[in-house]
């Protein structure tokens, strides 16, 4: 954004912003001045919501929900705001008045001060009789008074009401503030005390019925539950007798513990039968062995010493018998000898009796034969009661779905029931412990309030000087006119090499301006002529350019004046100058460097003949604007200019606009050099943006001359 430009602006409407808010300032100051003064009463509703004391008495949770007790709070207050609400205050306020005649709140309205004396006790009846009904005020209660009309036209009605009342919740606190400012500090404190003590009642009228019609319903409720379950818990204590189950569940657990219990004793009976019968074939295997464990080492030696003492018997015998020969005491010692060698050694050898070993592995056969064929006779009765136990749990396994449907149904009879229990009984909880409002602090006739006025009078002048301020930046962002070269390069992204001023030419000839010393706006328009042409000369002359051409977006914009003037510019400074088109004028003498008409440019083409006149020449173009290359070929038309090169020291062609884009074309086909003429205090229209994209593309093309120029703005920018 051009700041600069952008001040200028505000400065251009500098009186406005000045005017316009201290005009609103005045008539502000004379409105409020005598505004009246304003009393306001405020009056406070404990809720008990957030109170840790209350809630500690009613037992209530101490982990709050700040967000349903927000909703809560807004709740009340829109229930304090009710049309329901709003009418009761508005019949007491009425009926104060009308009650009150020598002492009441406002001065009386037309209306009701047109009504005679004797009707107004009929009003006192009707406004009571809604009253007591608690009868919503609306438009439609019409009779032979306007009920409505009459509250409305005292400023009893609820717009009116609303316009000063404010309800809102304390920070974070307890209390509901209601606060109400009127002119009146009586009025203010009744309507306060008024509101908050007719809503607590009607709020605690209308909790307690919709508690006692839940309460109703939830009792209603409760019986249909308690029938439902009762009904539930019959089935199945019915099915249970009529089937001979206390407990299904239970039975079968025990009747499915026996079982395994009974299998895991047969099991162990067949590993007892197994053991045993591998112990006795151990046993018997021990019998019918020859080691010396089993006896058969011991035996042999037995019988050896049964033998050698059979033996000795026989030789005491015929000891005795053979009167006691010495060769038979020989041979009873050598026989004594042997025994007591065999018994000797039998006794080492075997320290164990031989004989009870065998008597104690006969006993523990006989005894494993007993044990296993216990076993096997348990097994039997197992098998029985195996038998037994499982006919017992197959004839349980019918009844279980059944049960179970009985069972489930019994439970969510229950359930429900308990479910509407606790509801029941939460419900008659919270009304004897629920929310109870009351008036914590009564409102009370206060002293006036701060005047506003100075807050009027500075809201006034700030808000009309915003407006205005807003007016004029949207002006200026809207604007897009083009008044300085800066703006036309940003807009163009194209070169300006010069500006011209506007001059009013009041019919006056070229040669009175330029001689005219007296006027500023003729000397600055000379002065930046001058400057133009300088940057035109630097240019043409850098590649000894001598065909300028001059055109414009559209018409309007001056530019057959500024090539007339160039003409006489350039003239001033020695050089023979031709002029095609521009500002066609008589000529009164020929040194005069006046312009000056003679031959159109058309009849040069066809005869190449010109008579020069002093140092400016002027060819007039064909006003019906034909086209060149329908006169002459463009190697004639090359050739003409050619002549008319070595003829002058500068040719300046006042071209067509690029409205006239086909001949305007053509011309420039023929030129060096090319300037275009832009008014000052014009936009660029869409059509003109597209004639920038060709003006772009031309390689002789230099800049703009930005013409029109006021001299104000030229000065200040």
């Amino acid at each position: 954004m051009d700041f600069k430009a952008f001040l200028k602006h505000i400065n251009r409407y500098k009186w406005i912003l000045i005017l316009v808010p201290l005009v609103t300032l005045c008539i502000t100051y004379f409105m409020v001045k005598n505004l009246p003064k304003q009393y306001s009463s405020e009056a406070q509703i404990s809720t008990g919501l957030v109170d840790q004391s209350k809630q500690l008495a009613t037992g209530q949770n101490q982990n709050m929900d700040y967000f349903k007790t927000s909703q809560q709070f807004a709740n009340i207050i829109e229930k304090i705001k009710m049309k329901k609400i709003m009418s009761i205050l508005s019949y007491h306020l009425i009926l104060h008045d009308l009650e009150n005649p020598k002492q009441p709140f406002k001065k009386y309205s037309d209306k009701l001060d047109s009504i005679p004396a004797d009707k107004r006790g009929q009003l006192v009846s009707q406004y009571q009789e809604k009253l007591i009904k608690k009868e919503t005020l609306t438009l439609s209660d019409k009779g032979n008074n306007d009920l409505y009309n009459i509250v409305a036209s005292m400023g009893y009605d609820e717009a009116a009401i609303n316009k000063n009342l404010t309800i809102n919740r304390g920070d974070g606190s307890d209390f509901i503030n209601v606060s109400y400012v009127s002119p009146n500090p009586a009025l203010s404190a009744f309507l306060v005390n008024t509101l908050t003590t007719e809503f607590i009642q009607n709020y605690g009228q209308d909790v307690n019925f919709n508690q006692n019609n839940s309460i109703s319903l939830l009792d209603s409720l409760l019986k249909k539950k308690e029938g439902v379950m009762n009904q539930k818990n019959a089935a199945l204590k019915n099915f249970k007798m009529a089937n001979g189950v206390l407990n299904l569940d239970k039975q079968s657990e025990i009747a499915y513990t026996q079982i395994s219990q009974n299998e895991d004793r047969k099991a162990q009976a067949l590993r007892d039968i197994q053991a045993n019968q591998g112990a006795i074939s151990a046993i018997e295997s021990k019998l019918r062995g020859k080691d010396a464990y089993t006896g058969g080492n011991v035996v042999s030696d037995n019988r050896e010493i049964v033998d050698i003492k059979n033996q000795l018997n026989v030789a005491n015998n015929h000891y005795i018998d053979g009167n006691f020969k010495v060769s038979d005491k020989k041979k009873i010692d050598s026989l004594t000898n042997i025994l007591n060698a065999k018994t000797l050694r039998n006794s080492d050898n075997n320290i164990v009796d031989p004989t009870a070993s065998r008597q104690n592995l006969i006993q523990q056969r006989a005894n494993l034969d007993v044990a296993m064929n216990q076993a096997k006779s348990s097994i039997v009765s197992i098998d029985r009661e195996l038998a037994q136990l499982k006919a017992k749990y197959n004839t349980m396994v019918p009844f279980d779905a059944g049960i179970q449907n009985y069972e489930r149904d019994a439970d969510l009879a229950t359930k429900d029931y308990m479910d509407a229990l606790n509801r029941y009984n939460q419900t008659r909880t919270e009304q004897n412990i629920g929310v109870k409002l009351n008036i914590a602090q009564v409102g009370l006739i206060g002293t006036p309030e701060p005047s506003k006025r100075l807050i009027y009078i500075a809201l006034s002048g700030f808000s009309s000087f915003s407006l205005c301020f807003i007016a004029v930046v949207a002006l200026f962002f809207l604007d897009n006119t083009i008044h300085n070269s800066k703006q036309l390069i940003n807009a163009t992204n194209l070169p300006v090499i010069g500006s011209l001023s506007y001059v009013n030419r009041e019919d006056r000839s070229l040669k009175s301006i330029w001689n005219d010393t007296e006027k500023p706006n003729y000397i600055a328009f000379k002065n930046l002529l001058r400057s133009l042409r300088l940057e035109l000369t630097n240019v043409m002359d850098a590649d000894e350019s001598r065909i300028l051409g001059i055109t414009s977006l559209g018409t309007g914009e001056g530019k057959s004046f500024i090539a007339s003037s160039l003409a006489h510019a350039f003239a001033m400074t020695g050089r023979k100058v031709l002029l095609i088109g521009g500002e066609t004028q008589q000529v009164e003498s020929a040194d005069t460097k006046e312009l000056a008409v003679r031959d159109n440019f058309e009849t040069f083409l066809i005869k190449r003949e010109i008579h020069t006149q002093d140092l400016i020449t002027v060819l007039n173009k064909n006003k019906d604007n034909t086209s060149l290359l329908e006169i002459q070929s463009s190697k004639n038309l090359k050739a003409g200019f050619d002549v008319l090169r070595k003829g002058f020291d500068l040719i300046i062609i006042d071209i067509n606009s690029l409205q006239d884009i086909s001949v305007a074309k053509e011309w420039l086909m023929f030129t060096e050099k090319n300037v275009a003429v832009f008014a000052a205090g014009k936009a660029l229209s869409d059509t003109d943006k597209e004639l920038l994209v060709y003006l772009r593309e031309q390689p002789g093309f230099i800049g703009w001359v930005l013409n029109k120029i006021k001299l104000n703005e030229k000065s200040k920018s």
